[in-house]
């Protein structure tokens, strides 16, 4: 058996399926599967009929978007890298077609064969433009004309003010050359995930040649104030998602959420 990858060892440890039911994930979950309904809607005004519609999960970790969707009648194919997350995405025993598979090289698809693609995982774990490039455009090779796809990405002030500072690995980063002077994260594998600003990911949109129809802040400040949530009522929590979803989409607020999803359109 071969050695583990540094990604395979820590999803063998880290529980994903835990952090999105956590408030803070959930603030995420919450506000993709909002405006992945959005784009459905639009893509249903055409076909209406749920079982019609084929979904692409890439990078589908242990299948909480994947399930959900299934479960909602749509037609989902999820493909995930990780042995482990993939073991619990089948246990579920949900209606998803789920495969072990690379964003890089989706050659068991052919061209055109998903209304919506969903890049929720994979650009967090490649670390160059050339790289993340590469799984952008196998997203559109596989998405149908008109289709919908969905890119989420680790923000770099979130990796600096936490990281850097808030838990003092700023000094040491900078001396390492983890941090260039512009404070950009510079990340190789051994780091694990991957942090952008918000001009590479407009840089990777127009590499594509992909239609931008939003880019909103997933969860805002929602991983800042993880105590905060957790101490809040019912009430007072469901105001946060209101207040959320009503200013995720502003300017101002988008570069320094710890996930940004690009919403982009194949023309």
């Amino acid at each position: 058996m071969g050695e583990f990858s540094p990604l395979e060892k820590y999803y063998n440890k880290f529980n994903e399926e835990k952090r999105l039911l956590r408030r803070h994930g959930n603030v995420e979950f919450v506000t993709s599967m909002h405006y992945i309904h959005d784009a459905l809607e639009q893509i249903l005004s055409e076909t209406d009929s749920p079982e019609q519609t084929k979904i692409i999960d890439i990078g589908a970790g242990t299948g909480r978007y994947s399930v959900a969707l299934a479960e909602e009648g749509f037609d989902v194919t999820a493909v995930e890298l990780v042995k482990y997350n993939l073991g619990i995405l089948k246990k579920k025993n949900s209606t998803v077609k789920a495969y072990q598979g690379n964003a890089l090289k989706l050659k068991k698809f052919a061209d055109g064969s998903f209304d919506l693609s969903l890049l929720f995982g994979p650009m967090y774990h490649l670390y160059s433009f050339e790289e993340k490039l590469r799984a952008l455009s196998e997203a559109k090779r596989v998405t149908k004309k008109d289709g919908f796809i969905f890119v989420a990405y680790c923000m770099n002030e979130f990796c600096v003010l936490t990281h850097g500072f808030r838990e003092n690995f700023i000094k040491e980063s900078l001396a390492a050359g983890k941090l260039d002077e512009t404070f950009q994260s510079v990340s190789t594998e051994e780091d694990l995930y991957s942090y952008v600003r918000i001009e590479e990911i407009d840089a990777l949109k127009e590499g594509a040649e992909l239609e931008r129809v939003k880019l909103i802040s997933a969860d805002g400040p929602a991983n800042y104030m993880r105590p905060v949530l957790n101490a809040m009522d019912e009430e007072t929590y469901a105001l946060f998602l209101r207040y959320h979803l009503a200013t995720c989409e502003r300017e101002e607020l988008l570069g320094a959420a710890a996930h940004t999803v690009d919403i982009l359109r194949k023309r």
